[in-house]
């Protein structure tokens, strides 16, 4: 869960992670803990949308407007946005406004931004996604699928980007996701509960050291953290310079292809997925050993679901992953 965390914040065209298993495992404090390693990010300042100085793609229009122009934008820095999505939100809080009233006494499109707008260039988070609604899942895809969201209201159209990493988590028990919807996950980690005692006391003690004193344990482990964020930082950077062999991509497509994964997107995300574990180990080649850590965090979810089958998806990603690469 963690690995597939990290690797998304390296590389966001991963395209988010599918968080399943028990109840009180901690999915949700461990995403919720990825905001303080999240870098900042240049944005135009008093923009709605977090928009891009320089990226074209990552603009909104009026930005884009301002620069064919010529002129200039001022700008600043944030932390990348992290957006909770309720599951009771309304498809305007979702979406965003127009004020219709604006528009037709005074001519002016007034726009209230939704979380869309604001998870741009960021994370957005679903906590319970299996039980959103199907409204709220089509708008997502939507989003996901185009990079843009667009709001019609009576004859008056607004678009903004909407780029982000979509990251969910659920318990299977609570209902199944839509096929669409979990397709969309660039990776997908199953957590069970732990079964060791040792670790259950290490967390339960650590827990009650963090509601005890939680300033303190903060603290304890902030060395840690900057270490970590420095280390994902210079994996951001070192990430265009790496490079995946021939013959690896010609594996990872060829279990794929043996187990029978419809469309392209699994080849894509794990061939982006083990070049940003290689540049979180500082590596500038991608080996089998870093394939074989992220192949299954890829596949799993993609696989046809046969009912009669017994063997856990995992598992038979591995077995195929064993096969072709030794």
């Amino acid at each position: 869960m963690k690995l597939a965390l990290i690797l998304n914040v390296i590389d966001p065209k991963i395209g988010g992670v599918m968080i399943m298993g028990d109840r009180g495992t901690g999915k949700s404090t461990t995403i919720r803990a990825i905001a303080d390693l999240l870098p900042k990010i240049p944005v135009v300042k008093d923009d709605p949308f977090n928009s891009h100085p320089t990226d074209v793609d990552l603009m909104s229009d009026p930005v884009q407007q301002l620069l064919s122009e010529g002129q200039s934008v001022n700008t600043s820095t944030m932390k990348v946005p992290m957006i909770d999505l309720p599951l009771g939100a309304t498809e305007d809080r979702v979406c965003g406004t127009i004020d219709i009233e604006k528009a037709l006494n005074e001519g002016i499109k007034t726009f209230e931004p939704g979380l869309l707008a604001k998870a741009n260039r960021g994370i957005l988070y679903v906590d319970e996604v299996n039980l959103l609604d199907d409204h709220l899942v089509d708008i997502l895809l939507d989003s996901a699928a185009s990079g843009w969201n667009t709001v019609e209201r009576e004859g008056i159209s607004i678009r903004h980007p909407a780029r982000f990493v979509l990251v969910g988590s659920g318990n299977p028990e609570e209902g199944e996701l839509r096929p669409q919807l979990l397709d969309r996950f660039g990776m997908h980690a199953e957590i069970r509960t732990v079964k060791d005692a040792s670790l259950r006391v290490q967390i339960v003690e650590q827990r009650s050291q963090f509601d005890q004193n939680p300033y303190n344990c903060i603290e304890e482990w902030e060395d840690k953290q900057q270490v970590l964020k420095a280390q994902i930082l210079e994996a951001q950077s070192l990430l265009p310079e790496v490079n995946i062999d021939f013959s690896l991509r010609m594996k990872i497509s060829q279990v794929c292809g043996e187990l029978d994964v419809d469309g392209l997107r699994g080849d894509i995300v794990t061939n982006r997925a083990a070049k940003a574990l290689a540049a979180y180990s500082g590596k500038n080649n991608v080996d089998s050993e870093d394939i074989k850590k992220v192949i299954i965090l890829c596949l799993r979810h993609r696989l046809r679901k046969d009912p009669l089958e017994t063997i856990d998806s995992g598992t038979k990603v591995t077995q195929i992953v064993d096969k072709i690469f030794d």
